[in-house]
């Protein structure tokens, strides 16, 4: 098979080989992805970014297989056993699973029962047994036998003679790739996954409706159920739960007389021998203890692949909503990371994100909280505070709540008040980043300046940490870390070259994201930044030591600023596409500015010829970026609301209208924070009146959507919700669903994780803050 080949049977049909051919091309001369996918769409074809690593990962793969032949040719030829037909064969198998069953006869194995027998001198026996049963022999086998009798090789009788000789056929029988592969397409159409209540099974297990559970393996395999696999697997893991791979409920010993069956008509030519029960054993046991574990093992490998790759999308989806969520913007922030024992820690922020100030609010007590409404005023003045953010953690809607009580009233009622997302925080409090930026500060005050700055740009303040720590993930635990990381990863570098980068206001961390770039150049980038002053142009990063004109072509356009003596600087138009502009505009005694905005663009909206020399791909995207110079691609900033009257489950009632927020988005339905710290529910099933294959087409991470409770469960903590409701329903508005709904709780798209801050449980028993919502322990 040649590699136009492989690319035609693994690619996705729209994508074309000479498309292919053009990603490896430029991948090999050093362009990255999103630079490929942005700037490059007239020779990818319009590829995006998932295709074109679909492309890369294609190549990888087809290279590891052709490595891998080559290490088998290899290995068999040291042995002088590669024939012109083997090495065709092993050339032509393009399956890794197909190439193991090839080599594995010719693997060095360690000292096996066949091979102890083998130098006992038993071969010939066990030839001699193969042959009577294809020849319908009638010869007894125990007198054959007791011609291998040898003391000395510790052959002592025709049981022992017979035992080697037919381990010797079991090994033949297990490294048959033909019957492994009939075995392995058998498991692989028709058998079931059973689990069953395991040794350390818990009362209330989470893995109780897995106690006696069996699915199709077929049907498993599939996407949209590869959850129910790993929840298996997890309690398989924890030994709440026992596993088997076998054939269909109540007929498992058929599906294994189906399988030992063929492994009996390879060695049975005549059923009648007097070797044929010899040779059942034999197929039994090669069935057994050898063929059926290793596809099992096959099988299983396969399974957690599936759900791997699916759990690691689902949550690179949520990551990148996560990351993508609306920006508050360039506005001054209170940040608040609540406590009550040892008080809310705040800091302020200014609107270039600087830290300016911080404190502590007390509000443990009626006179504490009175003494913090007193101050509150003073410091929002002072600092010309734009909006408060409260993380969502421990206490976080009940301090949310007093500071919207203690604002209702006055200058300051329409500040907004907003639960922000703490996942994490605690992470980036004592990472090195932290740690770096300010070392002077105590971890809960770095804690609350995140809390600030993830509302002011969610994107700049997440990137500093590991996104695993978000925690939007589907059994992130379970599923390959390295694949999970390198994932993860693509989403981060994709999110924030999708979205650009400010040259002169970005952190070291922002700017190590962007295309071509990297942590060492982004240092370098900074530390010019602070000897030079501002950048004024994007052609001054080539002035940045080890800034190439590659690195410059890899991520300039990706790089803005704002105030550059050159107007597209602060667009998306890639540098190299200036001159093309700038003689359009000299041709019709303009300035390029002058094609800046939704009229300037109209006098290049028609140009053919121009659009003819760019390409209409390309055309198109400059087009966009003139007409909305600098424009963020995020969506605008919108707060939601949460009811009033509800702050922990005990609150909630059947039926009950809910206005929330989209927190997770997996195979089985969404995650949906109502504001009674634990989120919700919404079963696939109840996602839509009409049929939902996935959860992604209807909802996403972030998203404000409207539930009805159908269920709670207050001894598990589980709360069941549904986007089914009736036709009839009160109106979307919070204010007109509920007199009591205030305006305003959290920002759009911030995960809230429950209790991420561990270490802030404390007694709120007789706490006269509680008033404002029982507190959960």
């Amino acid at each position: 098979m040649k590699i136009d080949q492989w690319f035609k049977s693994s690619l996705e049909s729209n994508i074309s080989l000479k498309s292919a051919e053009t990603v490896l091309k430029l991948a090999a001369e050093g362009a990255t992805v999103p630079f490929m996918a942005r700037y490059r769409k007239e020779m990818t074809g319009n590829l995006d970014e998932v295709q074109i690593r679909q492309v890369l990962d294609s190549k990888e793969t087809w290279d590891s297989i052709i490595k891998k032949q080559e290490s088998i040719c290899k290995e068999i030829a040291k042995q002088e056993k590669l024939s012109d037909s083997l090495e065709k064969q092993i050339q032509s198998t393009f399956d890794l699973s197909k190439l193991e069953d090839i080599y594995l006869p010719f693997k060095i194995k360690r000292k096996t029962k066949a091979t102890t027998a083998k130098e006992a001198g038993l071969e010939p026996l066990s030839q001699w047994i193969w042959e009577t049963s294809l020849k319908g022999g009638n010869d007894n086998p125990e007198v054959e036998a007791e011609k291998f009798i040898n003391k000395e090789k510790k052959i002592l009788d025709t049981e022992a003679a017979l035992k080697g000789a037919s381990d010797i056929i079991i090994e033949k029988l297990s490294e048959n790739p033909e019957i492994r592969q009939f075995i392995r397409n058998e498991f692989l159409k028709n058998s079931f996954v059973h689990s069953k209540k395991g040794a350390k099974a818990q009362p209330n297990s989470k893995f109780e409706k897995y106690f006696d559970f069996a699915e199709g393996l077929q049907n498993l395999n599939k996407t949209e159920n590869s959850h129910r696999y790993l929840a298996m697997r997890r309690g398989w893991l924890e030994e709440e739960l026992s596993l088997n791979i076998t054939g269909a409920p109540d007929k498992e010993e058929l599906f294994e007389k189906t399988l030992t069956g063929r492994l009996e008509e390879e060695c049975m030519a005549h059923k009648n021998s007097s070797c044929s029960d010899i040779l059942k054993k034999c197929s039994r046991m090669a069935f057994k203890a050898y063929i059926a574990p290793s596809i099992t093992n096959e099988v299983h490998k396969k399974l957690k692949d599936t759900a791997d790759l699916e759990a690691i999308n689902v949550f690179s989806n949520n990551v990148s909503k996560v990351l993508l969520a609306p920006p508050l913007g360039s506005k001054s922030v209170l940040g608040i990371d609540p406590g009550i024992r040892t008080g809310c820690k705040f800091a302020v922020i200014d609107e270039a994100g600087k830290f300016l100030h911080h404190g502590v609010f007390h509000l443990r007590s009626a006179e504490q909280q009175e003494q913090a409404r007193a101050a509150l005023p003073a410091m929002l003045e002072h600092f010309k505070v734009e909006a408060i953010a409260v993380g969502n953690g421990t206490a976080g809607r009940e301090t949310e709540l007093f500071f919207r009580e203690s604002l209702k009233k006055g200058s300051f009622s329409k500040i907004p008040v907003i639960l922000v997302n703490e996942s994490g925080a605690s992470i980036y409090s004592a990472s090195d980043v932290a740690r770096k930026e300010f070392p002077d500060l105590d971890l809960t005050v770095r804690g609350a300046i995140s809390i600030a700055r993830r509302l002011q740009d969610p994107l700049a303040e997440l990137v500093k940490i590991d996104p695993k720590s978000i925690g939007v993930g589907q059994y992130q635990h379970d599923v390959s870390q390295s694949s999970l990381k390198k994932a993860l990863e693509t989403v981060v570098d994709s999110c924030v070259n999708q979205v650009g980068v400010d040259l002169n206001t970005a952190s070291e961390y922002l700017l190590a994201r962007v295309s071509g770039v990297g942590p060492g150049l982004a240092k370098n980038i900074l530390k010019h930044r602070e000897s030079n002053g501002l950048f004024k142009s994007r052609k001054m990063l080539l002035k940045v030591p080890r800034f190439s004109e590659k690195v410059f072509e890899q991520a300039a356009g990706f790089l803005r600023v704002m105030n550059s003596d050159h107007p597209l600087d602060k667009t998306g138009v890639h540098p190299e596409r200036y001159s093309d502009l700038e003689a359009e505009a000299k041709a019709n005694n303009l300035k390029v500015e002058d094609f800046l905005g939704a009229e300037g663009v109209k006098k290049l909206k028609s140009n053919k010829t121009l659009s003819d020399k760019l390409g209409a791909f390309t055309f198109k995207d400059i087009i966009d970026e003139l007409e909305k110079p600098g424009r963020d691609p995020r969506e605008s900033f919108e707060v939601t609301a949460f009811r009033d009257d509800i702050s922990e489950i005990k609150d909630l009632e059947l039926d009950m209208i809910c206005p929330g927020i989209v927190t997770n988005v997996t195979n089985f339905g969404a995650f949906v924070d109502i504001g009674v710290h634990q989120d919700g529910l919404v079963h696939i099933s109840q996602l839509s009146h009409n049929f939902v294959k996935d959860p992604r087409t209807v909802v996403e991470a972030g998203q404000s959507v409207k539930v009805k409770v159908i269920e709670i469960n207050t001894a598990k903590g589980q709360i069941a919700l549904s986007m089914r409701l009736e036709d009839k329903a009160p109106s979307t508005s919070p204010s007109a669903a509920h007199p009591n709904s205030r305006p305003s709780t959290r920002s759009p798209g911030l995960n809230r994780t429950k209790n991420s801050h561990s270490n802030k449980r404390e007694d709120f028993k007789n706490n006269p803050f509680a008033k404002l919502g029982q507190l959960k322990g």
